[in-house]
């Protein structure tokens, strides 16, 4: 799965695995650079991140709802990403 941010750069995702998992570092940043899906799912993690920093901007009425959705997927795709590292 693909999240698309204007925001996410290169580095993002690295960033999000490791504040995840630091004790991995290592074996992140090797997985990183050889598989092209563990850094995509590294930096969906970077975008749904920072889709919940920033959910405090969206109208009241959504914002609990997308505030659930983003944890959720954070959770998901931390849980993928663990999965992978094995």
């Amino acid at each position: 799965m693909r999240i698309g941010s204007e925001r996410a750069e290169e580095g993002d995702g690295l960033s999000a695995a490791l504040r995840r998992f630091p004790e991995l570092s290592l074996q992140i940043k090797e997985r990183l650079m050889r598989d092209e899906s563990f850094r995509g799912m590294c930096e969906d993690l970077a975008a749904a991140e920072y889709a919940l920093a920033c959910a405090d901007q969206l109208p009241p009425h959504i914002r609990e709802e997308r505030r659930d959705e983003f944890r959720g997927l954070i959770e998901s795709l931390a849980a993928e990403i663990e999965q992978a590292l094995g």
